[in-house]
């Protein structure tokens, strides 16, 4: 145990904070109310509040710059925050999360939407900024992303993790195994689970991959053998996601990316189906089991739920509705062992995993993290598959918060 975590001595109090409007609330909003939004927020009589509803309600339509600006004004006030607080709450989830944009932490309000449970938010940039008295909680989920600006913060919450008065879920350095090159290292060597080999590389050996000679780009263990797969590290949504099929195709790809430094470079598999489709799974990985969050069916290889055309295709839907209704007993089936080693090596009590299958049946694993978007404000009269499969997943959480409070839940004032 390192001397600086000693220092740390944490007590805990109630904070009488009133509620925001969560993102999951925002979401439920059309953009007519926008303005009114603003409006009230405005007019509220707490500063810190006021500028921390002004960043959700932006961040909810898409002025991500002007909501950090937000952001940071309201932490210049206080770094503890509640979102949801339910009459009925019977339990207390803190989030310890950090500053940034809404890809940056957990969405958890999805996830506990009309559960009884009260959640704060505790921003943590450096022990120095927690306040004197943290908010009492019966369990904290640690919600940074395993991005590289989150490192240091994650490195500090493990050591003040070693003096937390609550339990907590997803440890810090685990959270760090969903790094792109760290997951795909860890996930090798697993029954029935192929996963590209994925490297990091400076844009100086980008280059030079690009002029190297077949041989010499292939590498030693065929990492670089082309078709690859690049992107920008830190890219989120498909951001700068290409294939590159050569040398030529590589060197035009660093040319059109030039403010980019660091890359991530997979083999390129193709996952397509039979009927020329791409599917892609969106699975939760809770207290170690799987439970399906959508299965996305497009025409291209980059395959994103918004623009799969889901809501435009009753035949979509359908097939969709049938994985939903039958995931136990086909797709966690039988992917049940590979699966089961994912969520083992992942060590993670709470992890999102974005994955497909081969042509030769294998599950294909594409990336993990624990902030991706697992929700149910998909319109009920399209999609009215979904309540019922989503339930289960709010359900594993909630059951995943109480064994973690245990007997320790503490009571209401």
């Amino acid at each position: 145990m390192s001397d600086r975590s000693n220092a740390y001595q944490y007590e805990m109090a109630e904070h009488q904070l009133p509620a925001i409007r969560s993102t999951c609330e925002l979401s439920r909003k059309s953009v007519s109310d926008v303005s009114a939004l603003l409006y009230d927020a405005a007019r509220d009589g707490d500063p810190a509040n006021m500028f921390m509803r002004m960043f959700y309600i932006l961040s909810a339509i898409g002025q991500t710059a002007l909501a950090l600006d937000m952001q940071a004004k309201a932490l210049a006030h206080r770094c503890v925050f509640r979102v949801t607080d339910p009459r009925d709450a019977t339990l207390k989830l803190l989030a310890v999360a950090g500053p940034g944009d809404m890809r940056d932490n957990t969405p958890l309000d999805f996830l506990i939407e009309h559960a009884d449970v009260r959640l704060d938010l505790l921003y943590v940039a450096l022990p120095s900024c927690l306040p004197p008295l943290i908010p009492a909680h019966d369990v904290a989920f640690i919600a940074l992303s395993a991005e590289d600006k989150h490192r240091a913060m994650l490195a500090e919450i493990a050591h003040m993790l070693e003096r937390w008065p609550r339990p907590h879920i997803n440890h810090p350095r685990n959270i760090l195994n969903c790094a792109r090159d760290r997951a795909s290292a860890l996930l090798q060597n697993i029954a029935g689970l192929h996963v590209p080999m994925t490297v990091r590389l400076h844009r100086g050996a980008a280059h030079q991959m690009a002029s190297a000679s077949e041989a010499e780009a292939e590498g030693a263990d065929g990492a670089y053998r082309f078709p690859l797969t690049i992107r920008p590290v830190g890219a989120h949504r498909g951001e700068g996601l290409a294939r590159v099929d050569d040398r030529r195709q590589l060197a035009v790809y660093l040319a059109q990316n030039q403010g980019v430094s660091e890359f991530y470079l997979s083999p390129f598999v193709d996952y397509r189906s039979d009927d020329g489709h791409y599917r892609k799974w969106r699975i939760a990985l809770i207290d170690g089991k799987p439970f399906i969050c959508h299965l996305a069916i497009g025409d291209d290889w980059i395959v994103h739920y918004a623009h799969a055309g889901m809501e435009a295709s009753a035949e979509k839907r359908a097939e969709e509705a049938a994985a939903m209704r039958h995931f136990e007993i086909g797709f966690a089936a039988r992917h049940r062992n590979a699966l089961a080693a994912v969520a083992e090596r992942l060590a993670l009590d709470y992890v999102i995993i974005d994955c497909g299958e081969t042509p030769w049946s294998e599950l294909l694993f594409f990336e993990a993290d624990t902030v991706g978007w697992v929700h149910a404000t998909d319109p009920g009269d399209i999609f009215p598959y979904k309540q019922p499969a989503m339930q289960k997943v709010f359900d594993a959480f909630g059951a995943l918060l109480r064994r973690k409070a245990g007997s320790r839940a503490m009571p209401f004032d």
